[in-house]
């Protein structure tokens, strides 16, 4: 699903007033009347319904929707916040309307009870503050801030027009202060920061209508950041032949582990093995080598050699490394791995002389703290990154985790030539093309160790299987996703493990390839 900008939303609006000419006040009763249909759900017949508005045309959103609602008869006030001289032609027009309706407009006045009473006591509020525009931090003391502070402050069920106020439309990041919203109604496309960072937990349920805008114009929107849906992980998933053998479905080698850390390289082999791939080897120090035997019945562990009592794996293994590699079509490498400069040789040596894909978790990616030109060495081969914010920030030492997440993915991406997966709630995954793939399945039960190593090989089991490096990632981030809700489902996300996961990632794979 395309996920638009404020400066396409823009633009879309343009085009259908000037272009087409469409009546701007066409478009904006029609979101107003969506807006009140969302807001008559929440509420009782008769309810005490708070309207708060800016200015804007989000304000004038508002007030068109205070009108349907006052009609249908529920007990509405409308409260401005900011000049009423600052009003739009068309949120005027708006107010006229609801004045000949026998509601005013009240100005909202930060030391009146009365109002401060009605808000907080309201069955529904409807947040129509501001749009996609707002770029600039709310200040708590402005007539914005004290108004969203009221709104914090109800126990009422709340409505945002287009995107909750505070939320910026092109990142989700919180402005200073934001409304958390149960239900968003938003206009002709979601935007971008109803999907990622902070604005996907504010906007609660999201609702895309159709106000008019010609669908021709919406069709011709390019949208670089879009959602993943199962539709799109069907397409991804790579063909099964009814006649193949398990040479045609992929030989994977994944290298990790260490002393102290054999579960990483089991669970990323365990979920290579259940989504697919036809041959699993995994090289792990000859130090722990038996534990692997025992826990891996499915895949093929096998012992690297090492510096007598050496953690992990070292420079004396990478011969042995080098000659499975050659017979295998991927690479993924750092799961449970460790850190040394032992182990950082190796990883680098190895990425940069690896003509397979790699992908690279954990402690792989570690490793190139400090040596990220040796990831740029590999320009024109695949390499797929799956940090999560920790390790992002060795790599890339301007990430910001509660910035513009999105921005920072995909110029990282371009930048290095390689598919970053930055997970977290809401994972993204960038192209170096400048695409972003947003995922919508997960929960806070995968939030445990071994859930990325999970993730590790059900990524590089897809792209063994013949997927597409992008398709691998995104969709492998999806189903890891899925899996874990069928978990929380089936045990709640306290209980949930990612051995749990695994055991479901052939249902979440069904789901998806049957639509």
């Amino acid at each position: 699903m395309k996920l638009a900008s404020s400066q396409q939303m823009r633009e879309l609006d343009r085009q259908a007033i000037e272009d087409r000419g469409i009546p701007s006040m066409d478009l904006m009763e029609r979101a107003a009347g969506y807006v009140a249909q969302a807001a008559a759900s929440l509420t009782s017949r008769r309810g005490r319904i708070a309207v708060l508005c800016g200015p804007g045309n989000n304000g004038g959103d508002g007030l068109g929707a205070a009108r349907r609602l006052f009609l249908e008869g529920f007990h509405v006030r409308v409260f401005l916040a900011g000049d009423y001289e600052k009003l739009t032609e068309d949120a005027l027009e708006e107010t006229r309307r609801l004045s000949t309706c026998g509601v005013t407009l009240e100005l909202l006045d930060p030391e009146d009870p009365d109002q401060r009473s009605f808000v907080r006591n309201a069955d529904c509020i409807i947040d129509a503050l501001f749009g996609v525009g707002l770029s600039r931090e709310i200040r708590p003391e402005s007539p914005f801030g004290i108004a969203i502070d009221w709104i914090q402050s109800s126990h009422a069920a709340v409505v945002a027009a287009d995107i909750p106020s505070g939320v910026e439309a092109d990142t989700g990041r919180i402005l200073g202060q934001a409304v958390r919203a149960d239900k968003t109604v938003t206009f002709s496309l979601p935007k971008i920061g109803h999907a990622v960072g902070d604005g996907a937990l504010y906007s609660g349920a999201v609702e895309v209508r159709d106000i008019g805008v010609p669908a021709d114009l919406i069709r011709a929107v390019r949208c670089p950041v879009q959602t993943v849906e199962a539709s799109f992980v069907r397409e991804a998933l790579p063909p099964r032949k009814p006649d193949g053998h398990k040479g045609d479905f992929g030989k994977l080698l994944i290298v990790g582990g260490s002393r102290g850390y054999t579960g990483a390289p089991y669970l990323a082999a365990s979920a290579a093995v259940r989504s697919g791939c036809g041959l699993v080897y995994l090289g792990v120090p000859q130090g722990i080598w038996a534990v692997e035997a025992v826990k891996c019945t499915c895949a093929m562990p096998f012992p690297l050699p090492t510096a007598p009592d050496s953690p992990g794996l070292d420079d004396l293994s990478l011969s042995a490394i080098a000659e499975r590699q050659r017979a295998c079509q991927v690479l993924a490498l750092g799961p449970g791995l460790g850190r040394s400069d032992a182990l950082t040789e190796l990883v680098c040596t190895l990425l940069r002389e690896t003509e397979q894909p790699v992908v690279l978790d954990a402690d792989g990616i570690n490793a190139l703290e400090g040596h990220i030109d040796v990831l740029d060495s590999r320009l024109g081969r695949v390499t797929i990154l799956t940090p999560h914010d920790g390790e992002f920030a060795r790599i890339c030492p301007d990430f910001r985790p509660q910035g513009d997440r999105v921005g920072q993915a995909r110029d990282f991406a371009a930048a290095h030539g390689c598919v970053l997966v930055l997970k977290g709630h809401r994972t993204v995954t960038a192209s170096p093309l400048g695409n972003v793939l947003v995922n919508t399945t997960g929960n806070s039960g995968l939030a445990k160790g071994g859930s990325g190593d999970v993730l590790t090989g059900l990524t590089a089991s897809l792209l063994c299987q013949g997927a597409a490096p992008v398709q691998a990632a995104a969709a492998a981030v999806w189903i890891h996703g899925r899996a874990g809700d069928l978990a929380a489902k089936a045990l709640g996300p306290y209980a949930m493990t990612p051995k749990d996961v695994i055991a479901r990632l052939g249902r979440a794979i069904r789901d998806a390839a049957e639509g």
